[in-house]
């Protein structure tokens, strides 16, 4: 099959609304054939929602859907599902896997989580503790996972898991896909600063999982969560916005529309975060035309980290721009929203949520520490417990 152009996607987007026009199809319906059709991320393979079209022309389909008002297929709900495990189903799943897990994801039909980090491995990630047991066809998993967005809502989790604690602690583990519906899955909620309970912890009793569903050769689990997690960096720092998009837009809204708050100390530090921000925002649009050509690699650190001082300094100095108002909290009801709005909710809710930004993702400390190593090229940092078995690491 030839490569689709922009002008052959142009044409193949047309046929789609022509023969599902989306004032009259179901949305779920629409967004199944728009998978179908190759125009659902359209540098994925033919017959998983692609066309193997370069990345890069995925707005000239984005764009057509949007002028004749077609549904989306809510990214935001779904940002886990689409941002990590999408692509790394799509490089280490077997066939049968990207058959039966791609389509419902991307349609929205089935919601995932991301069950890595753990009470006693957040930024050590590598030394997590929850098992997993070959017993015949399946394998049996016991331990706890915390700070699980939307494990509430999950079908599906990504799950690392130590297979064997004789290996060092980056070879010893393996990579699943859990169904959150099976016996033995606990989610209990954690409420945060805000109030809601958006995060959650996972409890794993005894949970069988097939062998079928292990991503992956046995022991590469790391191998494979790097590519979960070089994704997710870039689904968070280096997400399309449009200029005055983020957290910059409200103080800037507010700045515009009250001059009676304005100083002259405020107007410089807002003129200094305006320009970081669309720099940043700049670079993000560099870092996804660098995409095109392959894997993401350490930049999305270095937007992940620049993404969470932004939101923590713009969000302070809304605070600050407001005054009085801004010590107001518009809501501290306990609930377990489906996504995050960031730019929906008041500046106190803002200025409290963008504190996990630092956290959330990959903390800050060990980001810096990959930017330096792999992009700067600076020496690692000594460790002692690289070829030391896990079961033999003090804790």
């Amino acid at each position: 099959m030839t490569t689709p152009d922009a002008a052959g996607l142009r044409r193949r987007t047309q046929e789609l609304l022509a023969a599902h026009p989306p004032a009259t199809t179901g949305r779920t319906e629409f967004l199944k054939a728009r998978f179908d059709a190759g125009l659902a991320w359209v540098h994925y393979p033919a017959g998983l929602g692609g066309l193997g079209a370069p990345r890069s022309l995925q707005p000239v389909v984005d764009a057509e859907l949007a002028a004749a008002g077609a549904p989306d297929n809510d990214p935001r709900r779904i940002g886990i599902g689409l941002g990590m495990a999408a692509p790394t189903v799509l490089g280490y799943g077997t066939d049968e896997q990207k058959q039966r897990f791609l389509r419902p994801l991307w349609v929205g039909e089935e919601v995932w989580c991301q069950l890595f980090s753990e009470p006693g491995a957040g930024s050590d990630l590598a030394a997590l503790g929850t098992r997993a047991v070959r017993d015949g066809e399946d394998w049996v998993v016991d331990g706890q996972k915390v700070w699980t967005s939307s494990a509430h809502l999950a079908r599906w989790a990504i799950l690392i898991a130590r297979t064997d604690p004789d290996l060092p602690k980056h070879r010893g583990i393996s990579y699943f896909i859990c169904d959150m519906t099976d016996p033995g899955v606990e989610v209990r909620p954690l409420r945060q600063i805000t109030g809601e309970a958006e995060f959650n912890e996972v409890f794993l009793t005894g949970v069988r999982i097939p062998d079928s569903r292990r991503l992956g050769p046995v022991g590469e689990g790391w191998k494979v969560a790097q590519t979960t997690l070089m994704n997710e960096r870039v689904s968070i720092g280096g997400a399309r916005i449009p200029r005055e998009g983020g957290m910059i837009g409200p103080v800037a809204r507010t700045w515009r529309e009250r001059p009676e708050l304005r100083t002259h100390d405020i107007h410089q530090r807002l003129l200094t975060l305006w320009v970081e921000a669309e720099v940043a925002r700049l670079t993000g649009t560099r870092l996804r035309q660098q995409l095109v050509a392959g894997q993401p690699g350490p930049e999305g650190s270095g937007m992940k980290l620049a993404f969470a001082r932004l939101n923590q300094e713009i969000s302070g100095l809304e605070v600050e721009l407001l005054g009085e108002e801004g010590l107001l909290y518009d809501d501290w009801t306990m609930r377990r929203p489906e996504l995050v709005d960031f730019t929906g909710r008041d500046a106190g809710y803002r200025y409290l949520r963008s504190k996990g930004n630092s956290i959330e993702g990959g903390t800050s400390e060990v980001l810096l520490n990959i930017v330096a190593e792999r992009v700067l090229g600076l020496p690692a940092e000594p460790r002692n417990d690289k070829d030391v078995p896990w079961k033999d690491l003090a804790r």
